[in-house]
């Protein structure tokens, strides 16, 4: 009996999508909500409000309106805002006179307050917010901004506290890659999701800007570990025409958690409660210890024969297809750990050695790039569209959902990996172009969703390209290029987004503009659908012509069907694979 097997021909035996498999995913898609709220909590932890000048002496004035909140919204806002009309200069911007928010009037200010007391009828010299601020909580008890006083010269750090929480994920993605292949699956994810629920806990109790910022950076960190590994042990046992729809699912999930995000915030106002109540979401993930096996593929690598074939057989036996286990499994697998050490993968080096890879590699970067960038920015920028932050917030997660679906019907259609990608880039851009030039309201909202819609969607299928479009050999380093380019997007995201300061138009037109860009980059990739994949650099060159010649739709190859796997080792011929879609 033949010993050639790989493990995707054993899963094709013991069943690619059974029991055992939907049960793990199901665990994953679970796990995939937590992991959401935790990456976009940022957007409510640390929300601007509206704040002006404190005076020291209305100190006790001011703290009265505070408490009328807990029984008329209407009385706190009369209450609270006859104090910022005696002591904060107004002032013209675009044709509407507005309140300075980081200076008063330089005045000698009563003890008691007074209705008919107005600052301005006594000097028009003002002076910076010595005493403080004063918050409106209307909308927040408390954030991050109010806390530590992100207001005026400490604006900027507003951004900047973002971005820490995704150079994180840059950390994270560098940090998986190495345990991963150290400890395995299963104990980089037992670690990393101890870490995340314990530094979710313990931002919420920071006592300066320097530790929360610290600690967001490795709670980003430890999210993206737990989400990476988690996802890949709960996709590993599905068959590759399983995959894609796996990816979709889960992204659903992450949508679900994204809209729930949104509510748990509209409940719970302060920043710190909301931090405690999503670090008890995330702690039932330590569960999935219990639940998920060790990577079988990592096993295998490491030549644990043993556990890899108890492993299989305990997958089998749940997918009641136990009979049909090769009596040599034990033979197969040892020596597939075999050729798996004697493989040698392309480099970093090699994805950039020659011009049509270069190009390949570079494109797919960007498209990469521009797709965290512009996501993560209409996401951070949705709480601006309309007058309720948490129901506009929630509407951009739930149009994600169809987003996602959508996928596997385009990317399986005429259109294919490229022209998806690029149309849905393209319109995506379109959309955050005019959004940035239309006043607040229901037709912006509208066109922003449009733009939200086509870039959730390019970018679960920019996923699924970059795995298909790179050799065999190199997939691993091309995947590793573009989401370190991917993470760099997170990072700028919200830096981009503090340019509404200057301009308010600029965000979103940088966001439009690299869609666009990248939207039309993409027409120059070969395209994967229905092709066959490259296993290593010599057959890429053959193969394909991305960019250097008359002919952009890349792969020329003729099909041959490929054959499935029988329990005796001998292959009969089947159906085309579903991956191909």
């Amino acid at each position: 009996m033949t010993t050639n097997m790989k493990f995707d021909d054993i899963l094709l035996l013991i069943g690619d999508f059974g029991a055992y498999q939907i049960f793990l995913l199901t665990m994953i898609c679970l796990s995939a909500v937590p992991s959401s709220m935790n990456s976009l909590s940022g957007v409510f932890l640390i929300a601007e409000v509206d704040h002006w000048c404190a005076v020291e002496e209305w100190a006790d004035g001011v703290n009265d309106c505070y408490d009328l909140l807990e029984s008329s919204n209407e009385e706190y806002l009369q209450c609270i805002h006859q104090y910022r009309k005696s002591a904060v200069p107004t002032f013209l911007d675009d044709g509407e006179m507005v309140y300075a928010e980081c200076e008063k009037y330089d005045a000698t200010y009563p003890d008691q307050w007074s209705e008919d007391y107005l600052a301005g009828n006594f000097t028009n010299d003002t002076t910076s917010c010595d005493d403080g601020w004063v918050y409106d909580r209307a909308q927040y008890a408390s954030t991050v901004v109010t806390d530590f006083d992100l207001v005026c010269d400490k604006k900027a750090l507003v951004e900047t506290s973002q971005s820490l929480f995704y150079f994180g994920y840059l950390l994270g993605t560098i940090m998986y890659t190495i345990a991963a292949d150290f400890i395995g699956r299963k104990y980089t994810l037992l670690i990393s999701i101890t870490f995340s629920v314990l530094l979710t806990l313990a931002t919420a109790f920071s006592t300066s800007l320097v530790m929360f910022g610290i600690l967001r950076v490795f709670n980003g960190a430890f999210d993206q570990c737990m989400y990476t590994a988690a996802f890949v042990i709960g996709t590993e046992f599905l068959g590759p025409s399983r995959r894609a729809y796996a990816g979709v699912l889960i992204s659903v999930m992450y949508a679900f958690g994204y809209m729930t995000l949104g509510l748990l915030a509209y409940l719970i106002r302060d920043w710190r409660t909301l931090q405690i109540v999503i670090a008890c979401s995330i702690s039932p993930c330590l569960l999935l210890i219990v639940i998920l096996p060790e990577s079988a593929r990592w096993l295998i690598s490491k030549k644990k024969i043993e556990p890899a074939v108890e492993l299989i057989k305990k997958v089998a036996e749940r997918n009641k297809t136990a009979e049909k286990l090769p009596p040599n499994l034990q033979e197969m697998l040892t020596e597939e750990s075999k050729r798996s050490t004697e493989d040698e993968n392309a480099t970093f080096i090699d994805l950039i050695r020659t011009p049509g890879l270069r190009f390949t590699t570079l494109n797919m970067m960007f498209n990469w790039f521009i797709n965290t960038l512009v996501y993560y920015g209409l996401s951070f920028n949705s709480v601006e569209l309309g007058s309720n932050e948490y129901m506009t917030f929630s509407l951009s997660g739930l149009v994600e959902i169809p987003a996602y679906l959508i996928c596997i019907p385009l990317i399986g259609s005429s259109l294919g990996r490229k022209w998806s990608t690029c149309l849905l880039e393209v319109i995506g851009g379109i959309s955050c172009i005019i959004t940035a030039f239309l006043a607040n309201g229901v037709v912006k909202t509208t066109v922003a969703m449009v733009g939200k819609f086509c870039i959730s969607s390019s970018f679960a299928i920019i996923y699924i390209y970059s795995a298909e479009i790179f050799p065999t050999v190199a997939r691993s380093a091309g995947l590793g290029l573009c989401s370190t380019a991917g993470q760099i997007g997170n990072i700028l995201a919200p830096l981009i987004l503090a340019l509404k300061d200057n301009f308010d138009f600029l965000p979103l037109l940088i966001y439009g503009i690299a869609a666009v860009g990248g939207g039309l980059l993409v027409v120059f990739l070969p395209e994967t659908r229905g092709n066959a994949l490259p296993e290593n650099l010599g057959e890429y060159h053959g193969r394909t012509n991305p960019a250097f010649q008359s002919n952009t739709d890349g792969f020329n190859i003729t099909i041959r069907q490929p054959k499935e796997p029988t329990a005796g080792g001998s292959e009969r011929n089947g159906d085309v694979d579903e991956s191909h879609l």
